[in-house]
């Protein structure tokens, strides 16, 4: 159950409502990217105008994959239940801001605020989350954060909110650092219906 009360709502959206096919050790090799630093903290390193050219095919590369990706087991009925519920969603995700839209836009996914890498430091700074909390008005502790990585799961424990880990059934090393634990999102789906009394 969730510790504090359910007020928001935000999602990851590459294997948390829609699938990937995105091999980040692929991308880092082709990127010239050390397997053992993270790719945006690559960029980040990277002169200006090096930077600009090694991001274009890390864009290119997301812009390709996105088209293939489709909604995940639980994704339609989380999200109208949200919805139903009246609470605020949104997505916040590591993805460009194009890719991301392609993979929202195809899979008729109906949440209305996407926040890419473009707009704030990317996950696992809390930085989105926080800008939520104060859009919305709502104190950080009532959001969940719903995520399939550590990343995620940093990111809410940075913004303290509440976190939501989605394993698809795998075992994974920091699912403890999680508020919650879900194999899918008809899970978390009982959760809130359990919570809100539905």
């Amino acid at each position: 159950m969730l510790p504090n009360k359910l007020q928001g709502v935000i999602f990851d959206l590459d294997d948390t409502l829609v699938s990937s096919t995105l091999n980040f050790n692929k991308i880092k090799s082709y990127l010239d990217c050390p397997l053992d630093i993270d790719l945006l903290d690559f960029l980040d390193g990277k002169p200006q105008t090096e930077r600009g050219i090694i991001e274009q095919k890390l864009i290119d590369y997301e812009i390709s994959e996105a088209a293939s990706s489709v909604k995940l087991k639980g994704t339609d009925s989380v999200l109208t239940l949200l919805h139903d519920l009246n609470m605020p969603i949104a997505i916040v995700t590591r993805n460009c801001r194009e890719a991301a839209l392609i993979k929202i836009n195809n899979n008729n996914l109906n949440i209305p605020i996407l926040i890419s890498r473009e707009e704030h430091q990317a996950k696992p700074a809390p930085d989105a989350l926080l800008f939520l909390a104060n859009q919305w008005n709502i104190s950080p502790e009532n959001l969940l954060y719903v995520g399939d990585y550590l990343y995620d799961i940093q990111a809410a424990i940075n913004a303290n909110t509440m976190s939501c880990l989605v394993t698809h059934g795998n075992t994974l090393d920091y699912a403890h650092l999680a508020t919650l634990v879900v194999n899918e999102l008809t899970d978390l789906q009982k959760i809130i219906e359990n919570t809100h009394g539905v």
